[in-house]
Formats: C-alpha cells, sequence, structure tokens
C-alpha cells in the first residue's frame, strides 16, 4: 500500500487497510452494458407503465414485517462478524445509509438485495455456512452495489411481476405484456449483476475472494480439487463457440435467466481486476456523486453499450456475435452516410435526457 497522506481524495478505511472511496459514484464501475440496458429498459414502449403500475399493486411494510418476522437481522449481538462486514462494505463504498442485513433459512446459496423505500439485504444459510470471511465480505459488497446504484427499484418489481404473472398467465393479453416486461428487466439484471460484482471486489479489495465465490457457485465444493486456469478456460471455451447451433442455444438457455452463469462471471470479473479502470479507482481516480449531473443522458449510456457490445462482438469468434457485429457496422455506416447527407449536426431528435430507475416513482432493488 503506497503512502496516502498526498491524497485527500484517497482515504484507508480505519476498520481495516482496504483503501475507501468517499462519495464514489456507481458510474464510476459501472459495467457499460448495464447502463445502457437501463436506458433502453427506460425507453421501451410500455415498460414504465407496467413498472409503476405493478409497484402500486404491492406493500414493501409487509415485504419487511415478513422478513422480519421469519429470519434473522444482523447486528452487533446477532451475526456479528457479518455485521462487521455490512458496516466496513457501507464504509469503503461510503454509503449513506447502511442497510439492514438478514440471514434467512434456505439450503440453497443465495443473496439479494429488495425493498423500494429502504432496501435491505437477506443472505440465505446455505450462502453463510459455504463461504470464508473474505469470499462473503465480497457477497455483502455486491449486493451494497445493488443498493447504491439504485437497482432495488427494477430488481424487486422484477420479483413482483413473475409472482403476478402465475396469477395472470390465462389471460392472453395480459400474460404477452408481462412476458415482454420480465424479459426486458432479466435482460437488464444480468448485466447489472456484473456491475454489482465489481462493487464487490471494490469493498473487499480480493480477487482470489472473489474466485472462490464465483467457483462456489458454479459447483467448487473443495478448492484443493479446482483447477483455476481450467476453471476459467471453460468460459473461454463458452464464450468462443463455432457453430451457429451453439450461438443459439445460448440465447435460448439465457433468456430466462436473472443471472449470468457463474462461469462467465468469473471470466469478466477477472478482467477487470487485471485491468487499468481498477487500478484507477484504487488510485483514487474515480467519478463522484457530487459532480453529477442529477439526470443521465439517454445518448451516452447508449453510445457506452454500444461501445461495449462491440468490443464484445469483435472479439469474439461465436459465430452469431460476429453476424451481429457486421450487420451493426453496416447499419452504422448507411446511418452515418444518410445523417451527414441530409445535414445531421449536433442535436437532432432522440437525443435529450432519459430518466433512470429511481426517477419512475416505481421503486429500488
Amino acid at each position: 500500500m503506497t503512502d496516502n497522506a498526498d491524497r485527500p481524495d484517497r482515504e484507508v478505511s480505519q476498520s481495516s487497510t482496504r483503501v475507501r472511496f468517499p462519495r464514489i459514484s456507481p458510474r464510476a464501475y459501472e459495467h457499460p452494458a448495464d447502463r445502457g440496458a437501463m436506458a433502453t429498459l427506460r425507453a421501451a414502449p410500455g415498460v414504465a407503465e407496467v413498472l409503476k403500475a405493478v409497484s402500486g399493486l404491492f406493500a414493501e411494510r409487509g415485504e419487511r414485517l415478513l422478513t422480519l418476522a421469519s429470519a434473522i437481522r444482523v447486528g452487533e449481538k446477532q451475526y456479528p462478524k457479518i455485521d462487521r462486514l455490512r458496516l466496513e462494505c457501507a464504509e469503503v463504498l461510503d454509503l449513506d445509509t447502511v442497510p439492514n442485513v438478514f440471514v434467512q433459512r434456505d439450503p440453497n446459496a443465495n443473496a439479494m438485495t429488495v425493498g423500494i423505500d429502504e432496501p435491505f439485504i437477506v443472505l440465505t444459510t446455505g450462502l453463510v455456512e459455504a463461504l470464508d470471511s473474505e469470499s462473503l465480505r465480497f457477497v455483502v459488497g455486491h449486493e451494497m452495489g445493488h443498493v447504491l446504484s439504485g437497482h432495488a427499484v427494477l430488481r424487486t418489481l422484477l420479483l413482483r411481476l413473475v409472482h403476478l404473472q402465475m396469477t395472470i398467465a390465462f389471460l392472453p393479453a395480459g400474460a404477452l405484456a408481462m412476458r415482454a416486461a420480465i424479459a426486458a428487466l432479466r435482460e437488464w439484471f444480468r448485466k447489472a449483476e456484473l456491475t454489482c460484482d465489481r462493487a464487490g471486489l471494490l469493498c473487499g479489495q480480493d480477487p482470489a475472494a472473489a474466485l472462490r465465490t464465483h467457483v462456489y457457485l458454479a459447483g467448487g465444493t473443495d478448492l484443493t480439487q479446482i483447477d483455476i486456469p481450467s476453471f476459467l478456460q471453460q468460459a473461454k471455451e463458452y464464450e468462443d463457440v463455432e457453430d451457429i447451433r451453439d450461438s443459439i442455444h445460448k440465447l435460448r438457455t439465457v433468456e430466462g435467466m436473472s443471472h449470468p452463469f457463474a462461469v462467465v462471471r468469473a471470466a469478466q470479473l477477472q478482467r477487470w481486476a487485471a485491468s487499468e479502470e481498477y487500478r484507477a479507482i484504487l488510485a483514487g481516480d474515480y467519478r463522484r456523486r457530487d459532480d453529477e449531473a442529477p439526470g443521465s443522458t439517454f445518448s451516452d449510456d447508449m453510445r457506452s453499450a454500444a461501445k461495449s457490445y462491440k468490443e464484445s462482438f469483435a472479439a469474439s469468434t461465436d459465430p452469431l456475435a460476429r453476424a451481429l457485429n457486421d450487420v451493426g457496422e453496416a447499419l452504422s455506416g448507411a446511418a452515418g452516410k444518410v445523417f451527414s447527407r441530409f445535414g445531421g449536426g449536433g442535436g437532432g431528435a432522440g437525443g435529450g435526457d432519459a430518466p433512470r430507475p429511481d426517477d419512475a416513482g416505481a421503486g429500488k432493488n
């Protein structure tokens, strides 16, 4: 750790030797595809109306009371080790309010952030019993990332929509609208998970602990039996399939998932941990909440997402990804020629501000 005396914007947490990030903005580490998917979700016709309608059908107080009555609330006298992780992660990310954490009896390894007015975190006993302290720190930090990014809004509504879908599936029109909204939300949330993995890494600043978590989620119960290079090689083989039939299978499988595959998440996060962007944040060079305008522009978010997808497609040997990249290049070139010919300047339609999810009046994850 280098001397921090000449870096007032880069502090060391009093409770540990981890770097603390005063007033860090989630946009400092957001996965660009998450940002673009969120902007697209907000702009999709009818989605905002569905979310607003569904948000009014449920009482958050009831959800909070149910958790209070059925799980253990983490605190100084209950799960004190997890409480220390809770406080330290909130300190590192400089959250204005420290979310409550509950441990719920469930043999399945899971963690989630729910609630709209006051987001709270739920960890299952299956996860708590399986992970070491630093891996659990990564998980708690991941969930804190959801809170800081305002993901709790859409994640909570996704859970509610999935529940509601079961009750109205017999209505064709309602079922189709619900499926469209759920599909859009799931696509966004898969990208949001990549963002929050980065938040978890910033909280722990230990790539190995993050990797242990992903290995466990993928099925590694005994790390002495796992070869890490071979594990990460699986992600490369998955991403670089050469048969378009495999590409179609990948799309069909991912469509109904709320999270990316554990092996893919591991490889993505380890690449980011080795990046200059991550090192810059650790050195105190990052975007701050106080420096941002109240809203984000739709065009900036979409450009960021487009750049991310383009780089991903260009680097992949997946035949469908390459086809999409070629089509995108062609469309982009054609659009540029038309835009130039007919006097496209800096101001065209569709370049205005689009509200972020927490401006929609719907709620938080």
